[in-house]
């Protein structure tokens, strides 16, 4: 029995596109070898090999539907007058008049609707998306099956299917990326609506296949031409074809280029969705964070002399790195702002947060944490703690009084917690008085700071013994110990 579900999963995907539109003028020519789909909601698992349908009379009351696999199985369908589910005159007729194209599409199904089922109506998509037929006619046939409300679930799944096959075999045949998107133009032109975002799986296609830069073309053609996308799926994830790209970028360890890539193209006039510009973000935080393990590398390998020690033009320039990625950084969060609603300004501060930390500006990172209680999304205590230790590295003695308020009334774990942070921050920074003071602070506070933390405190103190006041702390720590 001719099923047009069955079709759904089995679409020629070489053919050739050469009628006149009336919803594009471009006319998409596709070549190439032979490809095939195994789903149309999933088509990158490309495992079954697609049929050819071809209608030809056997004998009288008899139709027959062939489905040719390459690799020459044929498939063979018979439906006859007994069958109550046969293929009727009409459908035979429809697909003659359509293929003489003496008339609109719309105008031959108009005067045969009342002759044509809607299986029969799917098995047309399928004809006309044939290599050698008018695929074209698919899709007007497609568009006055949606104005007659006519497209039930199982039509639109086999019209996506088909859509998904053009797709994939211009891309595979590396046409030109302006045919891609022409192509998407006039998928949306006909109200055909993917439950997913068909512009994502362009790009991964691209992508998949190590085109990149024709993806980043795709992106800002897409971009140009307004292409809808599904923005926000029914799983709550956002999306966009900016923002997809970046990310792609992000897991290839890309870190910058997906920072320039949101950039570029709002400032080219073109513009990327607001999440785009909140995974840009992202990516700075991450560039920089790769940035500080390298200097950490870079400094313990002077240590061990390994390479000579940085001279001030090797900090000017790291330190003109790291401005440049958080003068992005800080670009981006305006736009978000800009473009955004209220509800994105905690993500916002959040980003810039980890950007600073990551930087080591701990006054910077300091307003970020208020910044974020002000909007109502209160940072962890770690993170607290996090920026108080850069600060003390910093000796910023007015942002560690501001950061220790309100440190008196909480547990005795977290205020220990607390000033061994605080402890480790002046020892980083080399403040050893301070770190000295801190310790005294905590043991009268009945708090004991670890060994290693103690040790850290005795022994740079040693070290430098005879600056201004060392020696004096260095005996009063040791009388503390040893009591």
């Amino acid at each position: 029995m001719a099923s047009a579900g069955g079709f759904a999963y089995f679409v020629d995907l070489g053919l050739t596109l050469s009628a006149s539109s009336s919803f594009s003028n471009q006319r998409h020519q596709l070549f190439g070898r032979r490809l095939s789909i195994y789903s149309c909601l999933d088509y990158k698992n490309l495992n079954v090999q697609s049929p050819r349908l071809s209608v030809a009379p056997r004998k009288k009351g008899t139709r027959e539907i062939r489905l040719f696999r390459s690799g020459g199985i044929e498939l063979n369908r018979f439906l006859t007058s007994d069958n109550e589910d046969e293929m009727s005159q009409g459908f035979f007729e429809a697909i003659e008049e359509l293929e003489r194209m003496a008339r609109e599409p719309a105008d031959v199904l108009v005067e045969m609707n009342d002759k044509l089922s809607i299986r029969e109506l799917q098995l047309v998509l399928v004809y006309f998306s044939q290599e050698g037929r008018d695929s074209w006619c698919a899709l007007e046939v497609f568009d006055w099956l949606r104005k007659e409300n006519r497209v039930d679930k199982e039509t639109m799944e086999l019209m996506v299917s088909i859509m998904c096959g053009w797709v994939q075999k211009l891309i595979n045949g590396e046409h030109d990326v302006a045919d891609v998107v022409d192509l998407l133009v006039d998928m949306d032109c006909v109200g055909l609506k993917p439950g997913f975002s068909m512009v994502e799986k362009v790009i991964s296609l691209y992508w998949e296949m190590g085109e990149k830069e024709r993806a980043i073309v795709f992106v800002e053609k897409a971009l140009r031409r307004g292409i809808p996308y599904v923005d926000d799926d029914d799983k709550g994830h956002k999306g966009g074809p900016t923002g997809y790209l970046a990310w792609k970028m992000m897991v290839d360890g890309n870190f910058k280029d997906a920072v320039q890539l949101v950039i570029y193209f709002r400032e080219s006039g073109l513009k990327p969705e607001i999440y785009s510009y909140l995974i840009a973000m992202t990516a700075v935080v991450k560039e920089l964070n790769e940035f500080a393990k390298a200097l950490r590398k870079l400094k313990g390998f002077t240590k061990t002399s390994l390479i000579a020690e940085l001279d001030e033009q090797n900090y000017e320039l790291i330190e003109n790195y790291q401005s440049a990625l958080i003068a992005d950084g800080v670009k981006l969060s305006k736009w978000v702002i800009q473009e955004g609603d209220s509800s994105l300004y905690g993500v916002v501060h959040e980003r810039l947060l980890a950007m600073y930390i990551c930087a080591g500006r701990g006054v910077e990172a300091e307003r970020q944490l208020w910044e974020m209680k002000v909007v109502g999304k209160e940072a962890g205590k770690d993170l607290y703690d996090i920026v108080l230790a850069i600060c003390a590295s910093q000796k910023e003695t007015d942002a560690i009084s501001r950061l220790l308020t309100g440190m008196e009334v909480t547990s005795y774990a977290s205020k220990k917690k607390t000033l061994l942070w605080l402890l480790r921050g002046y020892v980083k920074g080399g403040h050893l008085n301070d770190a000295s003071e801190t310790i005294i602070k905590m043991l009268d506070l009945g708090l004991c700071p670890d060994y290693l933390d103690r040790a850290a405190v005795v022994h740079g103190l040693r070290k430098a013994i005879n600056n201004p006041g060392n020696l004096e702390t260095y005996l009063k720590l040791c009388t503390l110990f040893l009591n």
